[in-house]
């Protein structure tokens, strides 16, 4: 994992402790900091979530708290919740938090939290090659085969996950969905539509039908789709 490194952002009120982030985050080989937001109002406002690896998000931050902040996200990258106190952890776990931070932040228990966000990423990076995953439908964790999608819908700020047994809504973007998916059995052909190549039943130059349902074929991404059907 020396050759990972992780686009990161800190969303910090005090200057002391952002500084001391930076500080750590500058040291860090596998890390590199992106953007500091001194309140949620403004990380919200200029979309810290969106293209960046890691948040090392202050829970007491004014106007909003770091959890009213991650409630507004559409999608997540890796999280570290930084406090003051310890009281707030269990509330941590009702949300997708990587780890909990403790100020005054310690180099040893800071090298320790991203340590455990580049095991994660490893293992996310392996799972694209594993049968299953799981997404959050519904309020519970549902196990998905990969070899069971037929296709994943746009649904406004929500996908649908069309299966050979049942679908599911997901809270997610389409690229977000997209980058979990293992790019040798999945291809998206519209900017609505990301398909399991291995249900396709027949296609042409504007078209693919999959499982009996026609998808339009952007022009933008034909390309792409022939590649991918000359390789799968």
């Amino acid at each position: 994992m020396d050759d990972l490194v992780l686009t990161s952002t800190i969303i910090e009120d005090s200057p002391f402790h952002s500084n001391q982030l930076a500080q750590l985050i500058d040291q860090n080989p596998n890390l590199s900091l992106k953007n500091v937001y001194r309140n949620g109002i403004d990380a919200k406002n200029h979309k810290a979530n969106e293209e960046v690896d890691l948040l090392f998000l202050t829970v007491e931050l004014p106007l909003i708290t770091g959890f009213d902040l991650i409630e507004t996200f559409k999608e997540s990258p890796k999280i570290i919740l930084v406090s003051n106190t310890p009281d707030h952890a269990f509330r941590a776990f009702d949300y997708d938090i990587t780890d909990y931070l403790l100020k005054p932040i310690l180099p040893a228990r800071f090298q320790k939290s991203v340590d455990k966000v580049l095991r994660n990423a490893k293992l996310n990076t392996n799972n694209k090659d594993e049968e299953h995953f799981f997404v959050k439908s519904n309020s519970r964790k549902v196990k998905v085969n990969y070899k069971d999608i037929k296709w994943i819908e746009a649904l406004g700020d929500y996908v649908k996950l069309v299966t050979e047994k049942s679908n599911h809504i997901v809270l997610s973007s389409m690229k977000a969905f997209e980058e979990r998916l293992p790019n040798s059995q999945f291809v998206r052909i519209h900017k609505s539509y990301i398909i399991n190549l291995k249900r396709i039943e027949k296609f042409n130059n504007t078209m693919v039908e999959v499982e009996g349902k026609k998808i339009t074929l952007s022009r933008s991404r034909r390309d792409s789709f022939m590649s991918a059907i000359g390789t799968s």
